[in-house]
């Protein structure tokens, strides 16, 4: 996120919120989205579901789903003819805007209301909405980024910020709300494949050396690694032959799960560490117990950068212990193996005190985290990234005054179709999500008890047009199938819902959704299309 949460409340006029159910999956950030509401602020829903979001919105638009870049374009496109762009912004601040005023001016409401199914003057009131009420924030989800465009639909949302000036100014920006409470802290840390801790790109020759020395080794590799769909495919081919999982659930939460079975149990070891016995837990070799977040000592980085203190309640329970020893445990004992000979690196290297002496070694070679420190923030309660030494207050937005890279680059993007689109055979389009009773694959809440009880099953919902295509007649069930699987659950009818769409939460393992979805990647940041694909559905009688 550009910005910060707090803001939304106290400074934005205008939302853009786009492929997020915020007052289910992010309820904290919509109650401020609420609260700016109730002073003036203008709230503008893009959702081919009608969420309580959509409804609470002053203007909701309900596209085709994997249209983005088109109706993002026509956007700018009215901006643009209607003379609503801050152009002393642009000219000051940007490049490339020539190019971009060529590619959207040829995606006029028109058009863009043939690709969306969006009407025309929705999108001209979305439009003279979101530029005539400064400071504007863009909020988007995974309904943004599980697209094999997913890279181009972030970059519209930052072509359109740009345009009008919403960019290094409170209550702005291009704001993802992550999906899970530590995700922002783990890819800061480098938890991905072409990264080292703070984004400094594994490729560089001055960062790999920074490293070394750091670390006091040599050699470290200088090629991006696999992504997490990456590294099933590869097991599924043989060229990985071990894979790690911490935290995570593939067997549920990753596209086309049969194939993702079949893949892991190529593998020569699979190791799960996880709080329970996932259904990828389930396939391990070995499990390693881990504690929950009331049973460590740690940080988490929340969306919007901000970094806090999370502090142990209870003790672990059983032989469980924080992810952080058993990593040092794990790598001492490697260290110490015969067959492992790393120049210069003794198992006490991995001989933390407390996950306050990780995070003294993450400062000096992390810059954005150059000044935080466990005591701070015990003192501070949060510091937001970057914050560069000890005496910098961390930054609330980010961009004022000038982009990190210099000038902000607008990027000219012309609409393409999703990689999977109905047909006869298969003529309903699949989109799935989150409710707000379970969290991810259920591992936690659907043991809940409290939890389970307000949604117990899976379902699928269509609009009543469909229901009556299929001649439902009052059938409870149904059957979904896809190219690559089928499964079988109840249906809920709904006018929330475009018609032509349907819609299956993914939290249910009797009757994963993942099942269906199909695994091809944005090609740049390898993130899987789980908001788009051809479906069939027949009732069940």
């Amino acid at each position: 996120m550009t910005n910060s949460v707090p803001e939304f409340s106290a400074h934005t006029n205008c939302f853009l919120i786009i492929g997020s159910n915020t007052t289910e999956a992010h309820p904290l950030v919509a109650s401020h989205v609420m609260e700016a509401q109730q002073r003036g602020a203008k709230v503008i829903v893009v959702d081919p579901r009608q969420t309580q979001m959509a409804r609470l919105a002053d203007l909701y638009l309900c596209p085709r789903p994997g249209t983005n870049v088109a109706w993002l374009n026509g956007l700018m496109h009215v901006i643009i003819a209607e003379g609503l762009q801050d152009a002393s912004f642009v000219q000051e601040r940007t490049e490339g805007y020539e190019e971009l005023r060529q590619v959207v001016m040829t995606y006029p409401p028109e058009k863009v209301e043939e690709i969306s199914g969006i009407p025309a003057d929705d999108l001209r009131a979305a439009a003279r909405l979101y530029a005539q009420h400064k400071p504007a924030a863009i909020l988007y989800a995974m309904g943004i980024t599980q697209h094999t465009t997913g890279t181009d639909n972030v970059k519209s949302c930052a072509n359109l910020s740009m345009l009008t000036g919403n960019v290094g100014i409170a209550g702005g920006g291009v704001n993802p709300l992550r999906g899970q409470n530590n995700v922002q802290g783990a890819c800061d840390l480098g938890g991905l494949p072409n990264v080292y801790p703070g984004y400094q790109a594994v490729t560089a020759p001055e960062v790999k050396e920074k490293f070394e020395q750091a670390w006091g080794v040599a050699g470290l590799d200088d090629q991006v690694g696999l992504t997490v769909t990456e590294m099933i495919e590869g097991a599924g081919q043989g060229n990985v032959r071990a894979l790690y999982v911490m935290a995570e659930n593939p067997l549920l939460s990753d596209p086309d799960i049969n194939h993702v079975r079949h893949c892991l149990e190529q593998l020569d070891l699979l190791v799960v560490q996880d709080i329970f016995l996932t259904e990828t837990a389930e396939l391990a070799h070995v499990v390693l117990p881990a504690t929950s977040f009331a049973e460590k000592d740690g940080t988490f980085t929340g969306t919007d950068r901000r970094v806090q203190r999370v502090q142990k309640a209870v003790e672990p329970l059983g032989e469980s212990k924080p992810d952080w020893q058993i990593i040092c445990e794990l790598a001492q004992m490697m260290i110490s193996g015969s067959r492992f000979q790393v120049p210069n690196l003794q198992p006490e290297t991995w001989n933390y005190a407390s996950p306050a002496e990780v995070m003294d070694e993450i400062a000096p070679v992390t810059p954005i985290y150059g000044g935080v420190s466990y005591e701070r923030l015990e003192r501070e309660g949060s510091l937001q990234w970057p914050v560069p030494t000890a005496d910098h207050p961390g930054t609330p937005y980010l961009h004022k005054g000038k982009f990190s890279r210099g000038l902000g680059r607008f990027h000219a993007i012309h609409s393409q179709a999703a990689a999977e689109l109905p047909d006869e055979a298969y003529p309903f389009t699949l989109t799935t999500g989150r409710l707000m009773f379970h969290f991810h694959t259920g591992t936690m809440t659907r043991r809940t008890e409290k939890l389970a009880q307000e949604v117990r099953e899976a379902y699928v919902e269509m609009h009543p047009d469909d229901a009556a295509r299929i001649g439902l007649d009052g059938a409870e069930r149904v059957r979904v199938a896809s190219r690559r699987g089928e499964i079988e659950l109840a249906v809920r009818v709904t006018p929330a819902i475009r018609p032509g769409v349907v819609f299956i939460p993914f939290h249910f393992a009797e009757a994963a959704a993942n099942v269906l979805t199909h695994a091809a990647l944005d090609p740049d940041s390898g993130i899987p299309e789980f908001k788009v694909c051809a479906v069939q559905v027949e009732p069940v009688t």
